[in-house]
C-alpha cells in the first residue's frame, strides 16, 4: 500500500479491481464504507463475479477474468482524451516531460513493442531509454504536446482504447464503462483524491505486474499518488504477506529489497555498481545511491567481525544466484530429477502450487522433504494423494511441528506497512516449537556437521555471525534489534537508516526497518491512538515503513510552492523552515526553491509514466491469459504476453476454447482461510461442500440444477463437486460471441477434516515475467454434469 488502510476513509472515489475486501478482508473493509458514509465516497466495483463487494457499490462493471489491462486502459484513454488529467501534477511530477530516444516504438499490428528477440522470447530494454543530453541528464520537453515526449507516446498508446473496444475485449457494456470511467476521471482535480484497492484478482497473471502498472499510470494521471485518500493500495491476504517480503522471502531480493547478488558479480565493486544508479536529473535525490551503505550494513550483521574491508566485507561468502530459483521453477526442477531435496515452512505447495498433480510428481522424485507446519497438510502426506501410489515414492518426509500465529511472540507488518509487535496468547502445544527455534537448531546442527566433517565450502555456515544470548532459541526481540541495525563501535541502536554507512562501522539487517527498534526501544509495541492530522494517520501506533512515513511519495500531494493540492487533506506543507505534517518523503528542510523531485528513490526524480524496467515493455498492453476464449482483438498474432513463461514437461499441457470454452476464475470465502481452516470443525460446519460456482443460462443450457454434481476439466486434471446455479456471473459478449465465466473456491483438499477437491488440479504452469506469479485466475475449462 502507498496509503494504508485507515487512508482509506479520506478517498472520495474508490476503484476496486482484482479484489473482494467485503468478503477476504472483512475488517479492512470497513474504512471503505467509512468513506461512503462520512464523505459520500463512490465506490466502483469491477469484477467476473457479482460479490459482496459488488453488491455495496455504487457502479458495478463485470468484467472477463485476465482482461483488466484492457479496461485500465481505457480508463487512461478516457483520461486523457477528455483532459481529465490533472495537468500541472503530470507536469511536476512525473516523467510525462521527458523525451523518449529514438530506439523506442510499439507495432500496433503485431502488439510487440522494439526490442523483440524472438529467438529468445525477450526485449532488449536498452532500446526504451530516454533522450539524453551531453551531460548524461535526460532531456525534457517544453510542453506535454512534444510528439517526442513521454506523455504523447502514452497517449497514442492508448488511443486504441475505445470504450467501444473496451466493451469488445472485457465483456461489459460500452455505457457501464463510460458510467464507471466518469466517476474515476472525477479525481484528476485538485480538490478529490480516489484511491484504487486491488487483490490477487491482479497478481495471479501472466502480466500481472503491469496491471498494477496500469493502475499506478491512471492514479499519476488524476494527480493521486502521495495524497491522503489516494494511492494505489494492495490488500495483503495474510497479516505477514507485507512483512515476508520486506525481509526477502523472494529468491532475488534480499531484506530492503536489495538486490541478490548474481554469479555475474564476483566481486563487492562489481555488485555496487550494479545497485547504484546514476542520476537522469539533476534534481533527483536519487536515494538507491545509498545503496553500498544499506548492503554492507547488511553484510556486517550477516557476518559480524568477519566482514571487513579487507576481504570486501565477506562479500565472498553471501550466495549468488544462477539462474530463476523462484518456486514454480523450483518444481519444475524437481519434476526433471534436478533436486535431491526441500526445506518447507508453511507452505502447502500440493494445494497453492499451479497445476497439483505436477507439484505431487515434483516431491515424489525428492531424496527427501522437511516441513514445518501447524497442521498435517497435503503436502505433509503426499503420497497419500489420490491416484498416487505410495510404493512408488521414494521421498522421506519430517514433518517438524511449529507453533501457530497465536502461539509466538514477534511482529506483524500488514498491508499498510504497519510493523506492529504482538505477544503469544498461549505455549505452544506439545512438541510444537516456534519458527525461529526449528531454525536455528537445523542451523546449528549443520554448523556443527561442517566442523566435525568438513565439506564443500562450508565458509558461509561457520562464518554466520550468531550473537543471540540463546543459540537454540534465538529471542526475537534480540533480531528485531539486528534488523534495525546498531553503531559497532558504541551498540548504540540507530535511529533511521540514514545513518548507515558503508565503511564496516554500521550493522543492519534491514536497511527498510532501521528506526523501528531504537534506542528509545522497540517502536513496534507502540498503541498510541493520538491523530492530530484527523486524517486516520496515527502515527505513534506501531511503526511503519519507511521512517515511520505513513504516506509514500507524499510531497507529491503538494504543488510547486510546497502547498497541499486540497489543504483540508495535507499530508506535508512547506512552512518556510521545514515540512510539517507526515514524515517526508524529501529532505525535510530542502524547501520547494531547491527543486528536489517528489519521487526521491528513482534516478529521474520524479514518478513513471513510461518505464523501460519491466521484461515484457514500457507500457501496459492487453495480452490475454495463457488459455484464452478468443484471439486478441488488439493484435491477433500475438494474443498472449511474448514474454511470459511456459513450461515444458509432461504436465504441461494447455488447452484451447474449442475443447474448453468456458473461462475459470478461482476465490476465496469469508468462511475459511485459505488452506488452514479445512482442519478446523466449526470452519468446516460453516461452509462444509467444494462447489463450483455456475451461471444461470449456462446451467440452463446444460439442465445443470444447483447442488447437482458437475465435473470441471481442464488439460492438467478434473475435480468434482455441486454446482451453485447464480445469477452472480452473467454472461458476457466478447469478440461477438457468448462466454460464460464459473467460480472455483480453493480451500479444500484431501487432508482435511471434510475433503474436497484440489482446485489447483485444473490451473497452468504460466507465470508472469517479472514477478513469476502463476496464472491462477483466468484460464479454461469444460464442465459436465455427472450422473
Amino acid at each position: 500500500m502507498t496509503n494504508g488502510w485507515t487512508d482509506i476513509r479520506n478517498a472520495d472515489v474508490i476503484l476496486l479491481m482484482g479484489g473482494n475486501p467485503a468478503e477476504n478482508h472483512p475488517v479492512g473493509f470497513r474504512w471503505v464504507m467509512e468513506a461512503k458514509r462520512n464523505r459520500k465516497a463512490k465506490l466502483v466495483s469491477v469484477d467476473p463475479r457479482f460479490n459482496r463487494t459488488a453488491a455495496v457499490a455504487d457502479v458495478y462493471v463485470p468484467i472477463r477474468a485476465g482482461t483488466d489491462i484492457a479496461f485500465l486502459g481505457g480508463l487512461i484513454r478516457f483520461a486523457i482524451e477528455n483532459r481529465k488529467y490533472h495537468e500541472e501534477y503530470v507536469r511536476l511530477h512525473t516523467n510525462g516531460l521527458f523525451l523518449l530516444g529514438d530506439g523506442y516504438s510499439f507495432e500496433e499490428a503485431t502488439g510487440l513493442f522494439s526490442g523483440f528477440d524472438a529467438a529468445t522470447r525477450s526485449y532488449d530494454k536498452s532500446r526504451w531509454g530516454y533522450l539524453l543530453g551531453p551531460d548524461g541528464y535526460a532531456q525534457i520537453a517544453n510542453s506535454l504536446d512534444d510528439p517526442r515526449s513521454v506523455f504523447q507516446a502514452l497517449r497514442r498508446h492508448y488511443t486504441r482504447y475505445t470504450s467501444e473496444a473496451v466493451a469488445a475485449i472485457c465483456g461489459c457494456r460500452a455505457e457501464d464503462f463510460l458510467k464507471a470511467a466518469e466517476i474515476v476521471c472525477s479525481t484528476g482535480t485538485p480538490e478529490r483524491a480516489g484511491t484504487v484497492l486491488y487483490a490477487l484478482g491482479w497478481t495471479h497473471h501472466s502480466f500481472s505486474v503491469q496491471i498494477i502498472r496500469a493502475a499506478a499510470i491512471l492514479q499519476l494521471l488524476l494527480g493521486n499518488i502521495g495524497r491522503p485518500g489516494g494511492g494505489v493500495n494492495a490488500l495483503r491476504g495474510h497479516a505477514n504477506i507485507q512483512g515476508g517480503t520486506d525481509h526477502g522471502v523472494a529468491y532475488h531480493s534480499l531484506p530492503g529489497y536489495l538486490r541478490m547478488p548474481a554469479v555475474e558479480q564476483a566481486a563487492l565493486a562489481d555488485y555496487l555498481a550494479l545497485v547504484k544508479p546514476r542520476k537522469l536529473r539533476p534534481n533527483s535525490i536519487n536515494y538507491w545511491e545509498n545503496a553500498p551503505k544499506f548492503f554492507v550494513s547488511y553484510l556486517k550483521a550477516m557476518y559480524g567481525p568477519r566482514a571487513r574491508a579487507d576481504n570486501g566485507f565477506a562479500y565472498d561468502l553471501l550466495p549468488k544466484i544462477d539462474g530463476n530459483y523462484s518456486w514454480v521453477y523450483i518444481f519444475d526442477r524437481a519434476v526433471r530429477g534436478e533436486m535431491r531435496g526441500l526445506i518447507d515452512f508453511g507452505m502447502n505447495p500440493v494445494a497453492n502450487g499451479p497445476n497439483s498433480r505436477k507439484m505431487l510428481d515434483a516431491l515424489s522424485k525428492m531424496d527427501w522433504v522437511v516441513l514445518s507446519e501447524c497442521f498435517e497438510t497435503e503436502t505433509a502426506i503426499f503420497w497419500k494423494a489420490p491416484g498416487v501410489d505410495p510404493k512408488a515414492v521414494k521421498t522421506e518426509v519430517i514433518l517438524l511441528p511449529a507453533a501457530n500465529f497465536a502461539e509466538k511472540d514477534g511482529s506483524f507488518t500488514n498491508s499498510s506497512r504497519w510493523a506492529q509487535w504482538k505477544y503469544r496468547a498461549t505455549e505452544p502445544p506439545g512438541e510444537a516449537r516456534p519458527d525461529q527455534e526449528i531454525l536455528a537448531r537445523i542451523h546449528l546442527a549443520v554448523r556443527d556437521l561442517y566442523r566435525a566433517e568438513g565439506g564443500t565450502f562450508p565458509e558461509p555456515i561457520l562464518g554466520l555471525h550468531w550473537p543471540y544470548s540463546n543459540a537454540a532459541n534465538p529471542s526475537l526481540d534480540e533480531v528485531a534489534r539486528e534488523v534495525n541495525g546498531r553503531e559497532i563501535a558504541t551498540g548504540r541502536q540507530l535511529g533511521s537508516f540514514a545513518e548507515l554507512k558503508d565503511d564496516g562501522s554500521t550493522a543492519c539487517g534491514n536497511w527498510l526497518y532501521s528506526g523501528s527498534f531504537t534506542e528509545a526501544g522497540n517502536q513496534m509495541v507502540r498503541r498510541g491512538l493520538a491523530d492530530p492530522s484527523g486524517l486516520g494517520r496515527h502515527a505513534e501506533w506501531a511503526w511503519n515503513w519507511p521512517a515511520n512515513r505513513r504516506i509514500l511519495y507524499n510531497r507529491a500531494g503538494c504543488d510547486a510552492a510546497g502547498r497541499p493540492w486540497d489543504p483540508a487533506r495535507g499530508a506535508l506543507s512547506w512552512d518556510g523552515a521545514r515540512w510539517q505534517g507526515d514524515v517526508p518523503d524529501t529532505k525535510a528542510d530542502a524547501g520547494p526553491e531547491a527543486g528536489l523531485g517528489a519521487f526521491l528513490m528513482l534516478p529521474e526524480g520524479v514518478a513513471k509514466l513510461f518505464a523501460a524496467d519491466l521484461n515484457d515493455g514500457p507500457l501496459p498492453e492487453h495480452y490475454e491469459p495463457i488459455e484464452h476464449p478468443v484471439a486478441n482483438l488488439l493484435h491477433p498474432e500475438q494474443s498472449t504476453n511474448p514474454v511470459a513463461q511456459r513450461f515444458t514437461t509432461p504436465y504441461d499441457l494447455y488447452g484451447e476454447a474449442k475443447d474448453y470454452p468456458i473461462v475459470a476464475t478461482t476465490f476465496r470465502l469469508t468462511e475459511h482461510f485459505h488452506y488452514w481452516t479445512q482442519h478446523q470443525g466449526p470452519a468446516t460446519q460453516l461452509q462444509p461442500d467444494f462447489f463450483v460456482e455456475i451461471p444461470e443460462e449456462l446451467a440452463r443450457n446444460m439442465g445443470i440444477r444447483s447442488r447437482d454434481r458437475v465435473a470441471v476439466s481442464s488439460p492438467r486434471g478434473t475435480v468434482a463437486g455441486l454446482a451453485l446455479v447464480t445469477k452472480r456471473l452473467p454472461p458476457l459478449q466478447v469478440g461477438g460471441r457468448r462466454v460464460y465465466q464459473v467460480g472455483i473456491p480453493i480451500h479444500w483438499g484431501y487432508a482435511g477434516r471434510n475433503p474436497g477437491p484440489l482446485a489447483n488440479l485444473l490451473t497452468p504452469t504460466a507465470i508472469d515475467p517479472n514477478a513469476f506469479t502463476p496464472e491462477y485466475k483466468g484460464f479454461l475449462v469444460k464442465i459436465e454434469k455427472v450422473t
